[in-house]
């Protein structure tokens, strides 16, 4: 009776603890779990890249509704973020690249300045939630009142134009790096997609790479040329970034850095924050009938160029209609990591972090939305990161360079 009664309690007691919140029994991927949210949830974590700031130009769009599951889809959002412990993100002012006129560069800036009010409106209008961070510092003291850090990025040096204070006009409207070029050649660089036509960076490239070290912006090389790229890191006096880029030795496209420039990267103290663009994470199988309709699309809307703002609403809701018609197969977040391996073998665990690109084409099968940010964290986890590794992959190496920018523009005042 008194060993009946005994096991009666001691069940009752185990119960009682298997209820408790967060106990994961003796399950090693339960306990796994838990241990990554634990460690996610308590490190500062930070996204190089979001295109993002595309949809807050549109005034239809509410930066605080879930937009999971839904059409047309964007992959960032406050409830995203609060879910995924997104605790900030660079939001890209990009511009496609366009003829390089004087009404072209006048159209690419007109199109920047609308990007910087739509992320300082929707700051404004969830300035309880949100907050616009420039500082490194900031990053961390924004994420100690229990906000989400806004931090602003330009994506090709296009709307620059020809104008050496257009630099400083972007920096005293909050931009802390400039991605010099994208798909194609600009007046600053050669770009990785495109022709050689500056043999790397051009000689105005020299000076807004030499202006935004005075200012202290960041240095960004994704998109550029192989030689870009290293005139980018002989002529820059503060280390540079890669703001979304992978490993070539893993999925060999032109946007990637091979072992080469890791190295090299590395040894100049920068980082390259791994992106998640499926096609960049690996090589994708070929879809003719995804690749036609696409093209017809583009075609259909000039290349995307010139349109009024309801023609782009249009246009992205027959991109993503195609997207629904022809679903790509993604990469995975086992992918990903893949090349966090490489990377870190190669640069070393100083070298890396992340960086999107999402609403940029940036998703991967078990990371889609932010709100699934944490699945990378169980992935490093499960490879062996230290909590202490996965700190500095999400945030300490950015905030790292970005300390040293800062520095050095802070000592040539």
């Amino acid at each position: 009776m008194k060993n009946s009664a005994y096991r009666v309690a001691a069940l009752t007691a185990f119960l009682i603890l298997t209820a408790q919140p967060g106990f994961a029994g003796k399950d090693p991927e339960a306990r796994l779990r838990q241990k990554a949210d634990r460690i996610h949830r308590s490190v500062l974590t930070l996204d190089s890249h979001n295109d993002t700031p595309m949809w807050l130009a549109d005034t239809t769009y509410n930066f605080a509704e879930d937009h999971r599951g839904k059409r047309p889809r964007n992959r960032v959002d406050i409830p995203g973020m609060r879910t995924g412990g997104l605790d900030g993100a660079f939001f890209a002012v990009f511009t496609s690249q366009g003829e390089r006129t004087e009404e072209g560069n006048l159209h690419a800036m007109k199109e920047a300045l609308k990007l910087f009010e739509a992320i300082g409106k929707t700051v404004d209008r969830h300035s309880g939630i949100l907050e616009m961070a420039t500082t490194s510092r900031e990053a961390y003291t924004i994420n100690k009142r229990g906000k989400l850090a806004v931090f602003i990025g330009v994506e090709n040096g296009y709307p620059i134009g020809n104008d050496l204070k257009n630099v400083e006009k972007f920096y005293n409207l909050g931009a802390r790096y400039i991605t010099l070029c994208h798909t194609r050649n600009n007046d600053l660089c050669d770009s990785s997609t495109d022709t050689t036509e500056h043999q790397g960076v051009s000689p105005f490239g020299y000076k807004v790479i030499e202006e935004m070290n005075r200012l202290g912006m960041m240095v960004d090389v994704s998109h550029v040329s192989d030689k870009s790229f290293y005139d980018a890191i002989k002529a820059s006096k503060t280390p540079v970034i890669a703001s979304h880029s992978c490993a070539r030795a893993i999925c060999n496209n032109p946007r990637n850095l091979d072992d080469a420039m890791l190295k090299a990267l590395a040894a100049d103290g920068g980082v390259i924050q791994m992106c998640i663009l499926s096609s960049y994470v690996k090589t994708p199988v070929p879809y003719p009938q995804r690749d036609s309709a696409q093209a017809a699309l583009r075609l259909k809307y000039r290349g995307f160029k010139g349109l009024s703002d309801e023609e782009m609403n249009q246009a992205r809701k027959e991109w993503y209609a195609i997207e629904d018609t022809y679903p790509q197969e993604l990469a995975t977040v086992s992918d990903v990591v893949d090349h966090i391996d490489h990377i870190v073998s190669v640069a070393g665990i100083r070298h890396v972090g992340i960086g999107t690109d999402f609403d940029g084409g940036g998703a991967v099968k078990g990371c889609e939305y932010a709100s699934e940010m944490g699945n990378i964290t169980l992935e490093l986890l499960r490879r062996g990161y230290s909590a202490r590794q996965i700190r500095m992959i999400w945030s300490g190496n950015l905030l790292r360079v970005m300390r040293e920018v800062e520095a050095y523009a802070s000592a040539t005042k």
